[in-house]
């Protein structure tokens, strides 16, 4: 499970990380469930080197999410 605050891009943004899930058929939500979910497992994609989870919807659709991590508070980054 993901503890943290996810940003998305404005839905808009060709480039964007919302029409990306989308070209995929994936809506916010799925990536949300899969992101908050306690049974989700995380790693290290081997290909971008970026996290990962791997996790179901609530419709029991198999779900692989990466993202960026990103920190707005330096000091956190440290502990």
């Amino acid at each position: 499970m993901i503890d943290a605050d996810i940003i998305w891009d404005l839905d808009d943004d060709p480039d964007g990380n919302v029409p990306h899930i989308a070209e995929h058929g994936v809506t916010v939500e799925e990536v949300e469930e899969v992101l908050r979910d306690p049974r989700t497992r995380t790693g290290k994609s081997r290909r971008s080197g970026r996290p990962q989870a791997f996790g179901f919807t609530s419709s029991g659709k198999h779900s692989t999410v990466i993202w960026d991590e990103v920190c707005d508070d330096p000091r956190r980054s440290i502990l």
